[in-house]
């Protein structure tokens, strides 16, 4: 369910029946002059349509103004929005806390945007962890007070996470694509692997006709791209994505 047509008392039962809590996490980012912007937050919101066909989840409404970086391109006239970590990392702490509040447990940020490199992270993935963790100490301290992970009552902690039992699973960040996926489905910046996804999840935000205005080295295999390759790399995200979304 959207959350922003969510009532109270449907949030109750998602709370008490501990739904996963999902935000699509993207940039706005120049992708070729053949791609929209939005193309990794749209990835994210497309693929999490999908699962909730399958499952009970709570979407909320996308966050699309994440560090996007003048990497690829320079932001006059390309469209690339950049809002840097230590700007993104005091919002997404009140976030989560406040997500918190209301009493979910099962809240994941899930990000399509310079996750090559997601154990070593970078500036978006990088301020929402941090932030996830922030929030949770100091929801624990407020409900707990200062020194709960060393009262007697935590003596079983390390037990407990054994049993998959972690208070610091309340808030987790996941790549869109797994590195289970490296080797079995092209992973590019606005090429081949990324346009392919978005002829099968939102045909629209590609322009095939505008192929030959590129000239980054990272949009050469563009052209090569097609709605088949994209549905087979759709359906390893999905498998990812049940894999993590679960009560």
């Amino acid at each position: 369910m959207r959350y922003e047509l969510m009532l109270p008392h449907q949030i109750r039962r998602a709370i008490e029946e501990n739904w996963p809590v999902v935000l699509p996490l993207g940039v706005l980012e120049y992708h070729g002059e053949h791609m929209a912007v939005g193309m990794d937050t749209l990835a994210v919101i497309k693929t999490v349509e999908l699962i909730e066909k399958e499952r009970d989840i709570v979407i909320l409404p996308p966050f699309y103004y994440g560090a996007a970086s003048y990497a690829v391109a320079a932001p006059e006239g390309s469209g690339s929005v950049q809002v840097g970590g230590p700007v993104l990392s005091p919002f997404a702490e009140e976030l989560f806390y406040g997500l918190l509040r209301i009493g979910f447990r099962n809240i994941h940020a899930i990000v399509h945007h310079q996750t090559e490199n997601f154990a070593a992270g970078m500036p978006t993935d990088l301020a929402f962890k941090t932030a996830g963790r922030q929030a949770i100490f100091r929801f624990l301290e407020k409900e707990r007070g200062e020194g709960w992970w060393g009262s007697n009552t935590m003596a079983d902690y390390y037990a407990g996470h054994a049993q998959g039992e972690n208070v610091f699973n309340w808030v987790q960040v996941h790549p869109l694509m797994p590195a289970t996926m490296n080797g079995k489905y092209p992973f590019d910046h606005a090429g081949k692997g990324e346009t392919s996804l978005m002829l099968a999840l939102c045909p629209e935000a590609v322009d095939a006709g505008r192929f030959g205005d590129n000239t980054g080295w990272y949009t050469a295999s563009a052209a090569e791209a097609s709605a088949g390759l994209g549905k087979i790399g759709v359906a390893m995200i999905l498998d990812h994505l049940r894999e993590i979304l679960v009560r």
